[in-house]
Formats: C-alpha cells, structure tokens, sequence
C-alpha cells in the first residue's frame, strides 16, 4: 500500500494509507484529518474537501471538471492546482501525492 499526504494550513502534515477506489475526501474523513468536512458526502457541491495539489503531481492527477471547477472557484483561496478531494480518486498511481489544505473551507 501507498500513502497521501494532507498538509493543514498550519505546516502539519498527516500520512493517509491509500485505499483503491476511494475518494481523497473519504480517505481523509475517514482517517480524521482535520479541515476536510465532506458535507455533502462527494457530491461536489459543497466545496468543504477543497485541497490544493502539489504542482509535481499536476500531470498524474488531471484537471477538474466544469462541474468541480464551478465550485472550487467560489473560493477565495482558489488556486490554479485546487481540486475537490471528493473528486479525485485514489489509485496506487497517487502513491506519494501530497496535497496541501486551504485556511478554511467553503
């Protein structure tokens, strides 16, 4: 198995074992990392599993959907590399992959 890295706003980081098939948002819920909420359960309409992904893991993790881009957009802290973790399923491709948190979500 693999590992994700969720780093919080703060710098503290949590290692997440990988789980195939599972969304990133489920993955970190389930594992309790703080500032991921997943209030609609990925249904990517709420934009509380709002992470930014490392620039290195750009071409390995796609872009987002019109649908996922309508809703990370409406952040303020909106960056080029912002994803919805509900959106972004994992696979031991994403071994290794850190992805960092927003201050706050939506």
């Amino acid at each position: 198995m693999g590992t994700i890295t969720f780093v919080e706003y703060d710098g503290t980081a949590h290692d997440v074992e990988l789980v195939d098939g599972e969304s990133l948002m489920e993955l970190a819920t389930g594992n309790g990392i703080p500032g991921i909420d997943g209030d609609c359960g990925g249904e990517a309409s709420c934009g509380t599993c709002h992470i930014i992904v490392d620039d290195e893991w750009i071409a390995r993790t796609g872009t987002r959907s019109a649908e996922e881009s309508a809703m990370v957009e409406m952040s303020p802290e909106c960056a080029p590399n912002s994803r919805l973790a509900c959106q972004m399923e994992a696979s031991q491709e994403l071994d290794g992959l850190t992805v960092r948190l927003p201050e706050f979500q939506m």
